[in-house]
């Protein structure tokens, strides 16, 4: 696959898996055995582990929105630039729920192989986040 069509298959997980809330469509743009090379503490291994944090984040935070600024690609690999938005509404990493809005910025390095992310780390504002939800 070129880099640009690589860009877009995470283009299209963002909007499917996680802005439209379908987790269970990451089967179409992650392999089954992606590997999360910087990991949210206690992720599971897989396609299962990467879904049990989209499901706690869009609990955690229903109406959360990811805008792509930036996306870089060269062979197998995409960088992608983001910001999320969303409101806590439940609880986050031992945080109640407080009803704050949220912004967050981050990137993230995906590399690709026969069409699905193989490798994927995620850069995120965590501290940024936390203060924001009043941690």
């Amino acid at each position: 696959m070129s880099p640009e069509e690589n860009k877009q298959i995470v283009r299209r997980f963002i909007e499917e898996a996680i802005n439209k809330g379908d987790v269970d469509a990451s089967g179409d743009y992650m392999a089954e055995d992606v590997i999360e090379l910087a990991p949210f503490p206690g992720q599971g291994p897989g396609l299962s582990g990467l879904k049990d944090v989209l499901r706690e984040m869009l609990l955690a935070f229903p109406d959360m929105r990811w805008t792509v600024e930036e996306q870089i690609a060269e062979a197998d690999k995409v960088l992608t630039c983001f910001i999320w938005t969303g409101t806590h509404s439940a609880p986050f990493f031992g945080v109640p729920a407080t009803g704050n809005p949220v912004t967050v910025w981050g990137m993230v390095i995906d590399r690709l192989e026969n069409g699905k992310v193989k490798e994927t780390r995620i850069l995120m504002d965590a501290l940024g986040l936390m203060k924001q939800i009043g941690a």
